[in-house]
């Protein structure tokens, strides 16, 4: 990815981040209405995964592209530059990381720009004009990322001044509202796109507990620590975790994230939680795992049977 000049060819060849939802399928389908070659690139990480972005990709005939940012994702989310929302969300170092990446694979790979399908205001951290303007001046792409959804209500980009993309068949939607997207949707022949959701999974004030305390606690995070994080009650003991499952279904999910030196301790005839205990163990740990089972299980009594299995 060099310079916009004049010289350039006029198709040009995109890269659009793509999360699958509403906006991103839109700026795909608004640079693709003005012939423009796009490829949606998607990131997955710890917190988030590609299931929608290609539920959405495959709908909507969107090329896809997956890259896996997994290890660079929890760098940021542990020590974040630019601080962090009402969890552990780290924003603007997450919007800043995704541009940089897919800098290096536009540079890589013979991409003319940039796209996103950010809305101006949509998002109070990280979609203000200043964290715009902040994220590109970082990322050294100033001028260089087109948002077709707003680009009428933000500066003139590089690609619209050499006239690769044509400025007057942008948008200038701006705001938290998704009426404008929808009427956009209805008259682009869009069908098929998700609802609004909750947003980033570390934007919750639970999950973000549970992370806080494991970041703290454990200095090696494996993979099945960050799944292990979705499931069911979480208590600790010094620097060893039991998870309890709350119904058979995290139950079943905690026996298939059992990893090597975990234990399972589960009632032998009674119908319960499973509890999965990592870390350290000793006396101390499996009692107070026993305990907890005790007081979760319907008619324990002290002293009721154990299944206890090691990994």
């Amino acid at each position: 990815m060099g310079k916009i000049t004049q010289k350039m060819r006029k198709k040009a060849n995109v890269l659009a981040l793509f999360s699958g939802g509403l906006d991103s399928i839109l700026a795909v389908k608004i640079l693709e209405a003005q012939g423009i070659d796009v490829t949606a690139l998607t990131f997955v990480s710890y917190f988030f995964d590609s299931v929608q972005a290609e539920k959405s990709a495959k709908e909507n005939g969107i090329n896809i592209a997956i890259r896996d940012i997994s290890q660079k994702h929890l760098a940021i989310v542990k020590s974040p530059r630019f601080g962090r929302g009402a969890g552990m969300n780290p924003c603007v170092d997450c919007h800043l990381l995704m541009l940089r990446e897919a800098k290096k694979i536009a540079r890589k790979t013979g991409y003319d720009f940039i796209a996103t399908g950010e809305v101006l205001g949509q998002r109070p951290m990280s979609q203000n004009i200043e964290a715009l303007k902040l994220i590109e001046k970082k990322a050294n792409l100033e001028g260089q990322i087109l948002r077709p959804l707003s680009a009428l209500v933000l500066p003139e980009t590089e690609m619209e001044k050499s006239g690769i993309v044509d400025r007057e068949k942008l948008l200038g939607i701006s705001g938290r509202s998704r009426k404008e997207q929808m009427k956009l949707a209805e008259e682009m022949g869009v069908k098929s796109y998700p609802s609004p959701a909750g947003g980033c999974i570390l934007t919750d004030k639970e999950f973000s507990e549970k992370l806080k305390k494991l970041l703290l606690e454990v200095r090696t995070i494996r993979k099945s620590d960050m799944e292990l994080l979705r499931v069911g009650r979480h208590f600790w003991i010094g620097k060893t975790r039991i998870i309890l499952g709350r119904n058979h279904e995290e139950n079943l999910r905690l026996k298939k994230l059992e990893d090597k030196g975990d234990v399972l301790i589960e009632p032998k005839e009674l119908p319960g939680p499973t509890a999965l205990v990592r870390g350290r163990r000793n006396k101390a740990v499996l009692d107070f795992a026993g305990e907890l089972l005790l007081k979760y299980t319907k008619n324990a009594e002290p002293g009721f049977a154990l299944k206890i299995t090691t990994g």
